[in-house]
């Protein structure tokens, strides 16, 4: 059922865009259009570009005159206006990428990538108040979204340049390279990743093992990016963008279509934000098979470079933080991605670094699903008190793509440490205790008592100046949540430790 839904759209929005490809072919295609859409395809029609639909056929000519007015009915037939079209029409057909690109991307990259399924969230759902889906991306073979446009963009320059591609190259320090180093070999195409100095050894190792020559060059990514030009010029190699090239953007938005095809009812899209070559592709398939659905980008509140760029009305560098959400710390995002994103998202909100942990941590404990932190951001802006989390969602069908999980274990460490002190469960304080013998064991008898699990505890003696028989204790405990942190916390105080709670930093 879920097949014939989602095939009827596309036949539609294929006819749809073939009926606006130009003047000549928009009057033949919008006369067989007329003959083969009624009723219900009419409306479906009608929704899915309004600003491009051809306008409605002139009134029948009538005897009487208006007050006021002439009796000479308007003749122009619907033929003639559709020759001229609209300012919308044109704005569509300019964008660098159309649906047609993802509709033929879908094809060329469906033997070659995982397709992944939406799955309903019942903890998620319940959490939220609405019905969430998780589309899991980071199950791809290299563990992100990436693969897609990598293996288009591969495919799109075999086909351009035959046996004249003497390979590509891309800078990269994560997804990217990864899967343009393991699609390479996949195709036959050989791969070059200039990778900088401060990328983790576990992806260099990978990319090498999937055939790819490393390059490690440069402090940052602009570096190696700068370094990767000059070895285009010098070896006759092809730069792809990792977010920006046109069959990149056309390759995530299978995504979108995928989604159409297992949520038809879909209510809202939130995809994270980076370089916006994936909410490009996204919202472009999403908007074009139902129109009616929203599709929200989230980016992290330290690198908002799309909403920057909307600001300014163009890319446009942003100020860039370190970040959970490594992955979507993109400076300034790609020109065509933004073209496209722009025309179809509806809007941007940012999350906290708070946030950002707290969904990797619910991910892991409700979903056992280990996603990086910029995978996980999308979820992040629907957890209670995020930006998201608004009436106008809630009981709605939503789908979160978590992008990628490949997060390097000691920073899964530490966002799990984050996570939990976000969500009340890990708490840190200093307490003042008597210097005589027994006084720590009072403090740690009473935590017991109070439900508290002591995760560390650090004894100060110097710095504590009131009193020279007490001493200050640091202790950090893991708690069940809110009621059971004030609990701890009004025990210590009843019990005369003069406390100072959440010690920041």
């Amino acid at each position: 059922m879920k097949e014939a839904l989602y095939i009827t759209m596309i036949s539609k929005a294929l006819l749809l865009q073939s009926a606006l490809r130009g003047a000549a072919s928009r009057t033949s295609s919008a006369r067989s259009l007329a003959r083969g859409l009624s009723g219900n395809d009419a409306r479906f029609f009608a929704s899915a570009v309004p600003s491009s639909s051809p306008p409605p056929p002139p009134p029948p000519p009538s005897s009487k005159k208006a007050a006021g007015g002439s009796s000479k009915a308007d003749t122009t037939s619907p033929q003639q206006k559709l020759k001229t079209p609209s300012s919308a029409d044109q704005a569509l057909q300019s964008l660098p990428v159309s649906f047609s690109d993802i509709s033929r991307a879908k094809v060329a990259i469906r033997n070659g990538v995982v397709r992944t399924e939406c799955i309903k969230s019942f903890f998620l759902s319940e959490l939220i108040g609405a019905n969430v889906y998780l589309k899991p991306e980071f199950r791809q073979f290299t563990g992100s979204f990436k693969e897609r446009g990598a293996r288009n963009a591969i495919i799109h320059l075999m086909r351009e340049h035959g046996s004249n591609l003497k390979g590509v190259i891309a800078a990269s320090a994560g997804n990217h390279a990864l899967a343009l180093a393991y699609h390479g070999k996949e195709l036959g195409v050989p791969v070059t990743v200039v990778m900088p100095v401060v990328a983790p050894l576990a992806k260099v190792d990978k990319c090498r093992k999937f055939g790819a020559r490393i390059v490690i060059e440069g402090a940052h990514i602009l570096e190696a990016k700068k370094y990767a030009e000059t070895l285009v010029e010098k070896e006759s190699l092809t730069y792809v963008n990792g977010y920006d090239d046109p069959p990149i953007v056309a390759g995530a938005g299978t995504i979108g279509c995928e989604i159409i095809e297992d949520v038809p009812e879909v209510d809202a899209v939130i995809v994270p934000v980076g370089g916006a070559g994936l909410i490009a592709g996204v919202s472009c398939a999403v908007k074009t098979l139902k129109p009616d659905a929203m599709v929200i980008g989230v980016e992290p509140e330290f690198c908002a470079s799309y909403s920057a760029a909307l600001k300014a009305g163009k890319p446009v560098a942003a100020p860039v933080q370190n970040t959970l959400a490594d992955g979507l710390a993109v400076p300034v995002v790609g020109p065509h991605a933004f073209e496209v994103a722009r025309h179809y998202v509806d809007e941007c909100v940012l999350v906290t670094e708070k946030q950002i942990s707290l969904a990797v941590l619910r991910l892991i404990e409700n979903e056992k699903m280990v996603v990086e932190g910029g995978g996980a951001a999308g979820l992040a802006a629907l957890l209670p008190g995020a930006k998201l989390d608004r009436p106008d969602l809630k009981g709605k069908n939503i789908v979160v793509p978590l992008c990628g999980g490949n997060i390097d274990t000691t920073v899964l460490g530490r966002v799990i440490d984050r996570g939990l002190a976000a969500d009340n469960r890990l708490c840190n304080f200093y307490a003042t205790v008597s210097d005589r013998p027994g006084g720590i064991a009072k403090l740690t008898a009473l935590l017991s008592e109070l439900g508290a699990s002591i995760k560390d505890i650090y004894h100060e003696r110097a710095w504590l100046h009131t009193t020279v028989d007490q001493v200050q204790v640091k202790c950090v405990v893991e708690l069940q949540g809110k009621e059971h942190r004030e609990k701890v916390r009004n025990g210590l105080i009843d019990a005369g430790h003069p406390i100072v709670w959440d010690i920041k930093g």
